[in-house]
């Protein structure tokens, strides 16, 4: 019931009437792109360091946890030391009660073999060390710029929030003066604006005829095509640009006649 009372609202809606509250609701969202342009590239770069100051964290999170992952190595490996040393010793112990040179070539291999374990472990533990240095080392670096990062984006954010609070009392309202314009033009031509508008540089999807060219890529418009405009029958776009044009009388600007 809704949608066919809103049908038949949008079917008494006459062109001229539409073309005209869409050049209204065009001003306005203008205005609109004004008040974002003042914030800049604020909001953006707000994003990229939050996104950065992320990365950063996430960088220190895996590097502490690599140092704990060899760290643990570090341990596996005395144990291992402690392991060969006791052996050791009761490999020297037994020496003392050989009763043939078999056994003490034996025992003595035995020694010589968990000597070499005991090196090879402490090889790996000064190799740990040294990835571990260097890992802390990196922590401390990261921590320095992850706290510059921070620094920057409190004064990003107070200013951006400085400027939005400027500005917010102005956005509202004009926002809602768009959405109490936009039951004033059919669902179908409001698409195609919002279309438009969205792919244009400046964000302009209506514009009026200004030196007999279009407002908005400036490419001369035939004499017929622009009489057809004047008249206010029907949704005529730029064929270049694709652009709604309307005459300068309905957009309100006075033209001195040459």
């Amino acid at each position: 019931m809704a949608t066919a009372e809103k049908n038949k609202a949008e079917q008494n809606l006459t062109v001229e009437s539409r073309l005209k509250s869409l050049y209204e609701l065009q001003t306005i969202l203008s205005q609109i792109d004004r008040i974002k342009t003042v914030r800049g590239e604020l909001p953006l770069e707000v994003r990229d360091l939050e996104d950065s100051i992320e990365g950063l964290n996430t960088r220190i999170a895996n590097y502490r946890q690599e140092i704990d992952e060899l760290q643990k190595k570090k341990l596996q490996e005395k144990e291992k030391i402690n392991e060969s040393q006791s052996k050791i010793a009761t490999y020297k112990t037994q020496l003392d009660n050989v009763r043939n040179n078999r056994e003490f070539d034996l025992l003595s291999k035995e020694i010589e073999f968990q000597t070499l374990e005991i090196e090879l472990c402490e090889k790996h533990i000064n190799e740990y060390t040294r990835v571990i240095d260097a890992k802390t080392n990196e922590i401390s670096l990261t921590e320095e710029t992850l706290a510059d990062r921070q620094h920057i984006l409190a004064e990003k954010k107070a200013e951006l929030e400085e400027i939005v609070s400027e500005t917010k009392q102005d956005e509202e309202r004009l926002r809602e003066q768009a959405k109490e314009l936009e039951p004033k033009i059919d669902a179908r031509t409001l698409t195609a604006f919002k279309r438009i508008r969205k792919n244009a540089r400046n964000g302009l999807g209506i514009v009026y005829i200004q030196r007999n060219a279009c407002g908005g890529c400036f490419n001369r418009i035939p004499p017929q095509k622009q009489m057809e405009i004047k008249m206010r029958k029907k949704i005529i776009v730029c064929e270049y640009c694709g652009r709604i044009m309307i005459d300068p009388e309905l957009a309100g600007v006075e033209t001195s006649e040459a």
